[in-house]
């Protein structure tokens, strides 16, 4: 078909008619491929009540879905009314959790890998009182926790067979299980895309996946598209999150690269905004978080409309 005067592919004419479709496609959630979703650890670790207005505003702006942490709050009840609120306003909903060292999935201890396995089993309940899809984070080792030497094939053994177990639990509640690499700051199981596709190969659940960190990768990739390539068979879940955490876009980041292989592999899963701020002090301590670097609603905001102006320009919808 021929194109109107002044707009080719790439040309900013053209991007602004793609971004068009794709608003008026968002009417119609079947054609969509992928969805938008937002880390509310922007505002809080805590599932509550306290979440609501928050939810609210983010329909408000279009997100298709909300993400929550799984841990800092103890009462199933308030998972699963937060869960409800969600679903009242039509939002879907994605989780993400942690382990600690007292409950380390390739620790040298059974008992200790068994209290893992329980925890992350209690996560996965809270994860379906939320009515989530999805339970991510690199829950395959202990946060922060290092052994002071590479990982061993028996540590990746220990976390597959557990990852494996935990699988097989997650099934039953329709969740799938997406392991993170993590930079080598915070992690030494997984910090690469290689590393996480050979941990999720040997764990062999079909519910145990992989999810890509944009921000990580930053730090231990070569190449986005290779990493990419990698987990491509695996991949479950995508975090957007900026080289310094605030609102994606305008960094040194090569977004159109990113955007542009997560269309070549045929990616149709959540894009979730991950960025941090010193809302939650406690949570913001255990991370390394010791500045602001945008408001959380200028993140979600301007946000937002670079998902929407990148998802657009690089076809990751359905052309009617």
């Amino acid at each position: 078909m021929r194109q109107p005067s002044g707009e080719h592919i790439g040309s900013p004419l053209h991007i602004h008619n793609q971004i068009n479709n794709y608003t008026n496609q968002r009417l119609n959630k079947s054609t969509l491929l992928t969805k938008i979703g937002f880390n509310v650890l922007a505002w809080s670790a805590v599932v509550s009540e306290d979440l609501n207005p928050i939810a609210d505003r983010l329909k408000k702006i279009g997100y298709d879905g909300v993400e929550c942490f799984v841990g800092a709050a103890e009462d199933p009840a308030a998972y699963r009314s937060f869960g409800k609120h969600a679903a009242d306003l039509g939002l879907g909903m994605t989780a993400v959790t942690v382990v600690s060292p007292e409950t380390n999935p390739v620790s040298e201890s059974a008992a200790v890998r068994e209290k893992a396995l329980e925890r992350i089993k209690w996560c996965i309940d809270r994860a379906h009182d939320l009515g989530a899809t999805i339970l991510c984070g690199p829950f395959h080792s202990a946060h922060a926790h290092f052994s002071r030497q590479p990982a061993q094939d028996e540590e990746y053994g220990r976390a597959a067979a557990l990852l494996h177990d935990a699988g097989v639990y997650a099934a039953q509640a329709n969740i799938i299980l997406a392991p993170e690499a993590l930079n080598r700051f915070e992690c030494y199981l997984c910090n690469t895309a290689e590393q996480l596709y050979r941990l999720v190969n040997m764990a062999g659940h079909p519910n145990v996946r992989a999810m890509f960190d944009t921000h990580h990768a930053n730090v231990e990739e070569k190449s986005y598209s290779q990493a990419l390539d990698t987990l491509k068979s695996v991949l479950a879940h995508v975090h957007i999150s900026e080289n310094d955490r605030g609102t994606p876009g305008g960094s040194h980041l090569p977004w159109d690269e990113i955007f542009a292989k997560l269309a070549d592999i045929g990616y149709d899963g959540w894009l979730t905004i991950e960025a941090f701020s010193r809302n939650d002090p406690d949570f913001a301590n255990s991370i390394g978080v010791w500045r602001e670097y945008n408001d959380p609603w200028d993140i979600a905001e301007d946000g937002f409309k670079f998902i929407e102006k990148m998802v657009a320009k690089h076809f990751l919808i359905v052309d009617n």
